[in-house]
């Protein structure tokens, strides 16, 4: 009977839970024992009568005989190294775990024996979709980054026709056609904006004018940007330089940017300079989903609002976090996804040949497999 354990997460400002009394019952059905640390799911909405209903064990949080006792820990972020200290050799840690450059986490899963599934690495395959935890989290992000622009813009979204007259519908800019970016247009779309898209894959301007946004075409270079595995490729320079100049002109009319474009391991793309900054008009709004791996925006800085000129740029970091609920529930429902196939004949059965599994399998118990991701080379800490 494989043990699960549920952890009450320790890093400061995470709301989220991992499990909830949907995703715990379906895993007691499949001859799982699951434990649940008290509290664990109170800042999402999910309180320890309702997992203690479904059939889980409430337990003390960071209770060394119950991690000990541990074989798959899912969490939402990576927990402390005092507590993967306590778990098991061989148990199994999945979860977002932030794997790039991450040196302490690479020493206690060396240490402990720990095999680890990073969420972040997951293959953008067909068969991991009901899994793909960053598309989950990052559609709620790309819908409350708009909200949050609305709340802080000087005029409104839609088109008002009203007695003293006509108000204009504002213009938006999204930065970044990928599950964000859509999100963000359907949503800035739906407050009755004009939404415009900038993206380097011509490929993404159907999806974009699906949703009633209008895609900003790409230089007339003789060079076409495609994706890799799922996500943007580098063009060259010259590229850029062509599509800034048009995205300086786009955003000098602007009343919202909202800045989407992210490279997993990488430093985001500067894509917003001073001197695009400089055309855009005094109230403006400019919102950077982006900030934590450096910004696509100059001036953004994390959990903080910068006036600049009278432009506000906002840094908005772990916006899924601001919306637990729904955030956890799909969450949760991703890492059911990607368990259930694991759990076979009351065993978990890692199979490290297995496509899915061997993309985001960073350590097998113990031994690291990537060792340029979980080294220094990636995103600055």
């Amino acid at each position: 009977m494989p043990r699960l354990l549920i952890p009450f997460e320790s890093v400061p400002g995470e709301t989220r839970v991992s499990a909830t009394p949907e995703t715990v019952k379906k895993f007691i059905s499949l001859g799982c024992k699951v434990a649940v640390e008290k509290g664990a799911g109170t800042t999402a909405g999910f309180s320890d009568d309702s997992f203690a209903l479904v059939g889980a064990d409430l337990v003390t949080p960071g209770d060394s005989g119950v991690w000990k006792q541990t074989e798959v820990l899912l969490c939402v972020q990576a927990p402390e190294k005092t507590l993967l200290g306590k778990l098991s050799s061989g148990a199994l840690v999945v979860g977002l775990l932030a794997p790039y450059s991450n040196s302490v986490l690479a020493s206690a899963l060396e240490d402990g024996k720990i095999s680890a599934i990073a969420l972040e690495l997951l293959p953008r395959i067909s068969r991991a979709q009901s899994a793909d935890a960053l598309s989950s989290q990052a559609n709620i992000a790309g819908y409350k980054a708009v909200l949050i622009a609305a709340g802080a813009l000087d005029r409104y979204f839609p088109m008002l026709m009203t007695a003293a007259g006509t108000v204009q519908p504002a213009k938006v800019v999204v930065l970044g056609a990928g599950v964000a970016g859509l999100q963000a247009v359907a949503t800035a779309r739906r407050l009755g904006a004009v939404v415009y898209v900038s993206d380097i894959r011509p490929d993404v301007k159907e999806q974009v004018e699906s949703l009633g946004g209008r895609f900003i075409d790409l230089p007339d270079l003789d060079e076409e940007p495609a994706e890799e595995g799922g996500y943007a490729k580098q063009v060259s320079e010259a590229f850029l330089a062509a599509q800034r100049q048009k995205l300086s002109d786009q955003l000098s009319e602007a009343d919202v940017a909202i800045c989407t474009a992210q490279v997993p391991g990488k430093k985001a793309p500067r894509l917003i300079t001073d001197e695009m900054l400089d055309r855009m008009r005094p109230g403006a709004v400019v919102v950077d989903l982006a900030v934590a791996q450096g910004g696509n925006c100059s001036g953004t800085k994390p959990a903080q609002i910068v006036n600049r000129n009278n432009v506000k740029l906002i840094g908005a970091e772990d916006l899924p976090c601001s919306i637990p609920n729904h955030a956890s529930s799909l969450y949760a429902r991703n890492l059911f996804a990607l368990m259930q196939p694991l759990i076979n004949e009351g065993r978990i059965c890692l199979d490290i040949e297995d496509d899915l599994i061997s993309g985001c399998l960073i350590s097998h118990e113990g031994s690291i497999r990537y060792p340029n991701v979980l080294t220094p080379g990636g995103v600055d800490r």
